[in-house]
């Protein structure tokens, strides 16, 4: 079969600071998907457009030949309203386990599709993992069952669902084009909109911790995902939020699907809470969802637990077992007497990471036990040689490096210096 453009052409108009038509962009995702653009020129115009962007217009177009790579889910048969949450990553941030259960107990359907961990932030399907029989892959069939007997379902994207992004995505994360906007909004978009949800609610973070430390650029990265929403006739916010203190106080798997279970159970850390209370009252606003109930009243009263449970269940986990426990543990002590002035989201992730939490490279095993409890946050008081972090790995050779990575992660002050923290919610943007 003839083909339609070649490659170089399309290379050499982004090198040149020119724009893509449609029926370019159109010819060269299919082509890349089918085998027939070679990875080395996928490589040459993805870091073109990484150094000279993409207006509006193209990027809702190659967020659309990405959808169009793949099958669209269908939720006709759900008779509620589907709502969605993506979050861009961070250090501690297990929302989406109490939140799926927690806006299903209120009325709306979560069909979460959920990725894998890569570097210094958790993947929820990894958090899951840690649960004794529970499986992240589910048929097309199972997952709706599953959706509409519980009301929420967390699983892993089926292999057709925007196969295009797979490729781009193995191929930006090694040729250091991960950063580019346009390249982040339509990947994470084109797989939010072939799942299929009427409304979706964005958790762009913030911070050291994030993905994109720098809030302008956050900023306009949620911005826009937003356009690229609504243009695809999804009703899409986006908030942005802090993340330069680790959220909650885990960061590992097992440890994470504690602290996620203790929310359930109307305890929990403040900040997990109120994150979790925020976004699920976005959410059934955004899907013009009656609320059954307020969400805060749904994790005092058990509502959420009991959708939790049946969730977990029915993707063959066993909501009563006991989580895995790693083998080893060291406890880090404060050297000095003082108030918690600063706390480095980004260095408290890399040291989870490498006690064993998340993977260097994609396929590699995570441990379920390995993470850090932190004991103390910004703005709480300790004395010296109290306990600050607890580390846990099943593997005593990787805390050198767990702990080389803690260096100069807190701030200890005795001197009334005043904290300075990011808002929980620095900015709301719709559509």
């Amino acid at each position: 079969m003839a083909e339609l453009f070649a490659a170089v052409e399309i290379i050499s108009a982004k090198r040149d600071k020119g724009e893509l038509t449609d029926p370019q962009i159109d010819w060269v995702i299919d082509a890349y998907t089918r085998g027939v653009v070679a990875d080395e020129q996928m490589s040459a115009l993805l870091m073109a457009i990484l150094l000279n962007g993409m207006n509006g217009r193209e990027i809702s177009r190659w967020t659309d030949a990405m959808i169009r790579s793949g099958e669209r889910m269908e939720w006709s048969a759900v008779k509620r309203t589907t709502v969605d949450k993506h979050s861009t990553g961070g250090v501690g941030d297990k929302i989406t386990l109490p939140l799926a259960p927690l806006v299903a107990a209120c009325g709306g359907a979560v069909p979460q599709l959920s990725g894998r961990g890569l570097g210094h932030t958790g993947g929820t399907l990894d958090k899951l993992e840690s649960i004794p029989g529970w499986r992240a892959s589910l048929s097309n069939e199972e997952m709706l069952k599953v959706l509409q007997d519980c009301g929420a379902v967390i699983c892993a994207a089926g292999a057709g669902l925007a196969p295009a992004d797979k490729k781009l995505y193995a191929l930006r994360d090694v040729t250091a084009t991960v950063e580019a906007i346009p390249l982040i909004a339509s990947s994470i978009m084109s797989k939010k909109i072939a799942e299929g949800t009427s409304a979706l609610i964005l958790d762009v973070k913030t911070g050291n911790g994030a993905f994109m430390s720098d809030p302008l650029k956050a900023r306009e990265l949620a911005k826009v995902m937003v356009e690229l929403g609504e243009r695809a006739g999804v009703k899409t916010r986006a908030l942005i939020t802090a993340m330069d203190v680790p959220l909650g106080l885990t960061a590992g798997n097992a440890l994470e699907v504690r602290e996620s279970v203790e929310v359930l159970a109307g305890g929990g850390p403040a900040d997990v809470v109120e994150l979790t209370v925020l976004l699920a009252r976005e959410m059934l606003d955004a899907g013009k969802i009656t609320p059954l109930m307020d969400p805060a009243d749904a994790l005092k009263n058990g509502a959420a637990m009991d959708h939790w449970r049946r969730m977990i269940s029915a993707q063959g986990g066993d909501p009563d077992a006991t989580l895995p426990v790693a083998k080893e543990k060291t406890v880090v002590t404060a050297e000095v007497s003082g108030e918690i002035i600063e706390m480095n989201a980004m260095k408290v992730g890399v040291s989870a990471w490498r006690l064993g939490a998340g993977r260097s490279r994609q396929g590699e095993q995570v441990q379920a036990g390995a993470g850090i409890e932190i004991h103390v946050k910004p703005g709480e008081e300790i004395k010296a040689g109290q306990p600050l972090f607890t580390l846990h790995t099943d593997e005593p050779a990787r805390f050198e490096r767990a702990l080389e990575a803690l260096t100069g992660a807190v701030r200890i002050s005795s001197t009334g210096e005043k904290v300075e923290l990011l808002p929980l919610i620095i900015e709301k943007i719709e559509g």
